[in-house]
């Protein structure tokens, strides 16, 4: 029993040392991982997964998920500038999936508005788009010959 617990403190102290976490949400995931490692050791399955043909409902509300400075992942209620990284490397679904799991227009970014702002602002004085400009005028005159 001691050292499921001293797992489980291992595992969440991992966790918390790359995540900020309330103390409330530190005890729920302890609880939660030492609840799972006690299953293992007695053998029985993890109940995490749904049932088939059953989506998991949102954490949050879309309207509160699009933030100015961040966007919050609709599946775990985690706050990221972007989301495209985590959605692939947390849940293991495309962007396009994510749109279509929560009803998200496809021309909506999956980005913070400050951080999309902050880019075409950057872009904008780069004057990238003098760039690409030129390319589309050099394909267009490709294409006529």
């Amino acid at each position: 029993m001691s050292k499921i617990l001293e797992m489980a403190a291992d595992i969440v102290s991992a966790h918390a040392s790359n995540s900020k976490m309330s103390k409330e949400e530190l005890v729920a995931e302890l609880q939660e991982v030492f609840s799972a490692l006690s299953s293992l050791e007695k053998g029985e399955a993890i109940g995490t997964e749904l049932p088939a043909g059953e989506e998991a409902a949102p954490s949050i509300t879309r309207r509160k998920a699009f933030g100015k400075k961040q966007i919050t992942c609709m599946i775990c209620g985690k706050s990221f500038t972007t989301l495209a990284r985590h959605l692939k490397t947390a849940h293991d679904i495309k962007p396009g999936a994510y749109r279509k799991q929560f009803g998200i227009p496809a021309g909506t970014a999956l980005a913070a508005k400050d951080y999309s702002e902050s880019r075409r602002q950057m872009a904008i004085d780069k004057d990238l788009g003098a760039g690409l400009a030129k390319a589309r005028a050099a394909r267009g005159k490709g294409k006529k010959k």
